[in-house]
Parts: C-alpha cells; sequence; structure tokens
C-alpha cells in the first residue's frame, strides 16, 4: 500500500515556508490529539500521521532527503552528511586541551563507494542486489593491535596516558603525546601476517534494497558498512547507480524515448500499430500523412517516480518511416506508376514539402542575378 505523502497530510504545498508547515502542523495536532478524541482509533492513526510528516518536513535535511526521494530516502540512510560544527571547533582546540571527542572522530574508518550497474528494467520495478564489497578486518593474529600476539609496549614518554603536560608561560596544558599519538602505547614487534596494520584485506556480501524509479548517478548510503576505524567504528558505504544502455529505450528523468519505425505505406495512409509499453502493449493511432520525425507523446507510461509514487513520466515515440528495400519486378512497376501519377500534377500538391524546397532555390538563384 502507497504511502501517503507528507505535505499532502499536512495540507501544504512542496514549497511551504515553516512557518506555514508548523501552524498547519499544530492545527491538525490540536483537532486529533489523542486526548480530545478517546478511544477514537482512527483518529490516532491520523494524530501519528501527522506527527510523523511535521517530524520529517520540520527538519531541513530530512526535507530535503524527501523531497529528493521520496519514503525510500528513510527506507535505507541515503542522506548525506552535513558539516557538525562542534567538530570544527573540535579540531582547533582539540590538541591543547585533550578534546577526545575529536580523537575518536578522526579515527573513524574509511567511506567506501561502490558503482553497481543494473537494468532499465530492474530500475523501473526496484530490485535487491547482492554485492561483494572488499574491505579491511581486524587481524585475527594480532587481534587488531598490529603487534606480534597482540602485545603492545607501554609508551615511556606519556606513560601510557596518551596525554604529555607541557608548560606555557603560566598555563600548563595537556598535548598529545608525540611517540604513540595519543594511543598510550606502540608496537614493538609488528604482527607477521598484517605487517604491523591491525588488519587484513576481507570480502563481505552485502543486500542492497534499490528503489523502483531510481536513475543514474543516485546514491544509497549504507551506514556503518565502510572501513572500521581504529576505535572500531566503522565509515559509511555509498552505492551509486548506473543504469546500462537500453536496446528500446531512452530515459529521461521519468520519460522514455523511443524510435518506432513503420513502413511508407501506414504513413500515407494512416492505420493502427501497436508499441511496447512497461505494461505491455498498447494501441497507436498514426494518421494519414504522418511524416519522419514526428513525436507521439503517450501519457502517464513511463517511469514512476522515485519521489512519489503515484507520478509517472511519459513515453514518447518517435516516427521513423523506412524506406522498403529488396523489390521485386511487380512491385517496383507499381511504384513507378504511382511516380507517374504524381508527376501529372504540377502543383506538387502531393509533396508539399517539395515544392517550397524548389521555391526556395528558385529564390535564392533570383537574388543571386540581382
Amino acid at each position: 500500500m502507497a504511502k501517503k505523502d507528507y505535505y499532502d497530510i499536512l495540507g501544504v504545498s512542496k514549497n511551504a515556508e515553516d512557518r506555514e508547515i508548523k501552524r498547519a502542523y499544530k492545527r491538525l495536532a490540536i483537532k486529533f490529539h489523542p486526548d480530545r478524541n478517546p478511544g477514537n482509533k482512527n483518529a490516532e492513526n491520523k494524530f501519528k500521521e501527522i506527527k510523523k510528516a511535521y517530524e520529517v518536513l520540520s527538519d531541513s535535511k530530512k526535507r530535503t532527503a524527501y523531497d529528493q526521494y521520496g519514503h525510500s530516502a528513510f527506507e535505507q540512510e541515503n542522506i548525506n552528511n552535513t558539516t557538525d560544527f562542534s567538530d570544527i571547533f573540535g579540531d582547533v582546540f582539540g590538541d591543547i586541551f585533550g578534546n577526545s571527542k575529536t580523537n575518536q572522530k578522526s579515527k573513524k574508518g574509511s567511506d567506501l563507494k561502490y558503482l553497481i550497474e543494473i537494468s532499465l528494467e530492474e530500475a523501473i520495478t526496484g530490485i535487491i542486489k547482492k554485492i561483494k564489497i572488499p574491505v579491511l578486518k581486524n587481524c585475527n593474529y594480532c587481534n587488531g593491535t598490529g603487534a606480534k600476539q597482540g602485545s603492545l609496549q607501554q609508551c615511556y614518554t606519556c606513560n601510557g596516558q596518551g596525554q604529555i603536560q607541557m608548560s606555557q608561560g603560566f598555563f600548563t596544558v595537556q598535548q598529545t603525546c608525540p611517540r604513540c599519538h595519543g594511543q598510550g602505547n606502540f608496537i614493538k614487534n609488528p604482527c607477521f601476517y598484517c605487517k604491523g596494520k591491525g588488519k587484513l584485506e576481507s570480502y563481505k556480501i552485502l543486500s542492497v534494497k534499490i528503489p523502483s524509479g531510481i536513475d543514474t548517478g543516485d546514491r544509497i548510503r549504507l551506514n556503518g558498512e565502510g572501513e572500521i576505524g581504529q576505535n572500531g567504528i566503522a565509515g559509511n558505504l555509498y552505492i551509486e547507480i548506473k543504469i546500462k544502455k537500453h536496446h528500446l529505450f531512452v530515459r529521461e528523468g521519468n520519460n522514455l524515448y523511443c524510435e518506432l519505425p513503420i513502413n511508407f505505406i501506414i504513413a500515407i495512409l494512416g492505420g493502427n500499430i501497436k508499441i511496447p509499453t512497461l505494461n505491455g502493449y498498447v494501441k497507436l493511432k498514426i494518421p494519414e500523412g504522418t511524416q519522419t520525425g514526428k513525436i507521439f507523446r503517450i501519457r502517464n507510461k513511463g517511469i514512476r517516480s522515485v519521489k512519489r509514487n503515484n507520478v509517472f513520466g511519459d513515453l514518447l515515440c518517435k516516427i521513423i518511416i523506412e524506406t522498403p528495400i529488396n523489390l521485386n519486378k511487380k512491385q517496383k512497376d507499381i511504384l513507378y506508376e504511382l511516380d507517374k501519377s504524381f508527376h501529372e500534377f504540377s502543383n506538387y500538391r502531393h509533396n508539399p514539402k517539395i515544392k517550397k524546397y524548389l521555391e526556395n532555390i528558385k529564390n535564392f538563384f533570383y537574388k543571386i542575378k540581382i
């Protein structure tokens, strides 16, 4: 069952300002609050919907993600990180005052990126893909310490504290120990298997849910599936989508384009032809006298939007009139007779484009003589 649009739930437009959203939420929350509707299950469910919609739309980051990906933004975390201003101050003052939060942040594992190619059909329907990605895991032989048999040497510079006291004028401040870099210990005898790195390369299999309507360049973020840091905190894994070239359709946004070859008889006389769509074949009426390059738009036969489940793109078909080949003598004689009948009329009423072309040539040479 399709989830309701958060803007529709609050009764506001997509470009509504924050104060409009807050005002709409207060009005509806008062109306459907359980205390004002005791025992009314429908009112309780409505209140939950309103509360959820407001939680997303009142948060600028969540609202941006929802506008871009719809409800699928919260099925798998695909919201890009934003700057944490506390980290900025931590970077400036952390080394002097021994800010442990900044030190831990710097030890977070690296983010990983994985490019996955899917077919247009898979992008249309959505799919769960299994991927195999290389990762660095703690070495089992040294328990991730990087030291032989896991035995680390206590730092003699800071006596295992990771910090040293420094006098600067009237002040005594702490600084990260330059010998052990804040670890409190160091590797005296490196592990033979991981060469003192504490990690070995391995692989893991992940199942990635790819939502319907996703397009090339879209990214899905999997929190904590990146490289594991020194303190055990892993980075993120970013799945970037690339859709393979399709043999029939070209995608632009949620619209699909295709070339539709027809024979010149149908182009001349008109008729009905079957064309493929995502939901099977539909009939398309070709008017009499259709020319090459004519584009027919079939509404709502494109791709469903990843942002809004009930919105579909269109299918646009470009007509290509195919010139027949490998004609036999009888067919050629018929065409010769047809061509002869055309020449009986000197005003080119059967070929208005040719007439216009000849008139333009005539005018061109006339102007040159002048």
